[in-house]
């Protein structure tokens, strides 16, 4: 969220700032107006209301002096006026809470602006490569099978049964495949936690629509949630109904009616429960940074490119992954940036993983994020590096949808803080890197090293 105040001290440079993103190019000059358009209108209301607030505190008082004179003609006259400015005011704070709506509405949908230094472009071609952040050299395996045809002949991955279950994108894993796959979260929750100091954490995986409005996901990207009614939620505001209503059935109930509120996710991350914890809160500036980790699965709704990834579990709508989120003064979190894309790379230099380090590009950043770093790890079986991680410093954005500010040593509460996530990784992309980079000519899978401990001193599957 913008803070409008800004907008308004620095018209040009907003809307040169908001241009950078290629959908706003031609627009971002007429969607600053909007808003200064909408900012002046309710500016110029609160003025009224408070000139007929201040009329009508003079006119109250001025009708007991009239009455003590025995001036009657006089105190009904200002009493006419004290009545039609009650009017005029009950009207104008109406009024007021549609026009802080729809600005609100106005400001919700605008994604964050780019970094200085975050490089223009239009989409993932312009990407920046990091030479000096990249890891290894991609692996030369004669005839590489993609991970799926590795899995599905081990008989350890099942997709036909997943999708009479659940439909397309979802997958069973089994036995040794299973068990590698809690021994990736379980290797990166320690890594994270002892070597980086994070705090690990385990989150909701269930939130409100107003959690998922803070970290930028509602309300623009509604149609990528799974969305889930609360039937203890429903039950409760159902009951006030039949006070209201004692004849009301079921049936009869508007759904429109229902309040927005009551809306349940199924996260799409665990940055949305983490990154919320210090919603509506203000944070000793001593305290920060907060780090947070955690391995939850997670649910998206959008299946990507038509006809990409259609097979297998490079995209999927339910998938695991290690999420980190910082929460910092705004002062620490650039060089937080590096240190949370150090900490997610330092997993796959553990795992011996080729990889390199892109910088996003303004047509390929996320909504919420003033720069972006993604990492792409080699997967031979496509002959391809594909994103195994972006690492997002959001600055103030996410903080002002949240209203969480940092306070001073002098105890003045000084602004929002800044905040940062990342994945660390996506457990079933790194789950995928394994088996496409340790594949051997027999069919088997070697084990990583540093996962070894975790799967029982296995050093293959096969």
């Amino acid at each position: 969220m913008h803070d409008i105040k800004a907008v308004r001290d620095n018209r040009d440079s907003f809307a040169a700032a908001l241009a950078r993103r290629p959908a706003y190019r031609d627009s971002a000059g007429a969607e600053t107006d909007r808003l200064l358009a909408k900012d002046k209108e309710l500016r110029e209301l609160l003025v009224r209301l408070q000139t007929d607030q201040a009329r009508r505190n003079d006119a109250s008082k001025l009708i007991g002096q009239a009455k003590a004179k025995k001036d009657d003609a006089g105190a009904a006259a200002l009493m006419a006026e004290v009545a039609g400015l009650k009017d005029a005011i009950q009207k104008g704070e109406a009024d007021q809470r549609v026009l802080e709506s729809e600005l609100r509405d106005l400001l919700a949908v605008l994604p964050n602006l780019p970094a200085a230094d975050a490089p223009d472009g239009a989409d993932e071609s312009d990407n920046v490569a990091m030479p000096a952040r990249a890891f290894g050299s991609p692996r030369g395996i004669n005839n590489a099978r993609q991970h799926f045809e590795i899995g599905e002949a081990l008989g350890l991955m099942d997709f036909e049964r997943a999708a009479k279950v659940s439909g397309a994108r979802f997958v069973y894993l089994k036995g040794d495949l299973a068990k590698l796959e809690r021994a990736i979260g379980a290797f990166m929750l320690d890594t994270h936690t002892e070597k980086f100091g994070y705090t690990e954490v385990s989150p909701p995986v269930l939130v409100r629509d107003q959690a998922l409005f803070g970290t930028g996901q509602l309300p623009k990207f509604k149609e990528d949630l799974f969305a889930a009614n609360s039937p203890f939620e429903f039950d409760e505001w159902f009951s006030r109904a039949k006070v209201k209503n004692p004849n009301a059935t079921i049936l009869s109930i508007d759904p429109a009616e229902v309040p927005f509120e009551n809306k349940f996710y199924l996260i799409p991350t665990a940055e949305v429960p983490l990154t919320n914890y210090v919603s509506e809160e203000i944070l000793a500036e001593a305290e920060l940074p907060i780090r947070f980790t955690a391995y939850t699965p997670c649910f998206r709704a959008e299946a990507g490119a038509a006809g990409r990834d259609t097979r297998g579990m490079i995209r999927m709508h339910q998938f695991s992954k290690v999420e980190l989120v910082s929460i910092t003064t705004p002062g620490q979190s650039n060089a937080e940036h590096e240190r949370m894309t150090d900490a997610a790379q330092e997993i796959l230099k553990k795992l011996d993983l080729a990889h390199r380090v892109v910088t996003l590009c303004t047509g390929d950043m996320g909504f919420g994020a003033t720069k972006t770093y993604d990492i792409e790890v080699w997967l031979p079986g496509q002959n391809a590096f594909r994103e195994i991680s972006s690492c997002s410093n959001c600055g103030d954005f996410q903080a002002r949808r949240m209203n969480t500010r940092v306070r001073g040593a002098d105890g003045k509460v000084k602004g929002p803080v800044h905040t940062l996530n990342g994945s660390g990784l996506a457990v079933g992309r790194t789950l995928v890197a394994i088996l496409e980079n340790y594949q051997q000519d027999d069919g088997s899978v070697a084990i990583p090293d540093v996962l070894q401990p975790y799967m029982g001193g296995k050093t293959k599957i096969g």
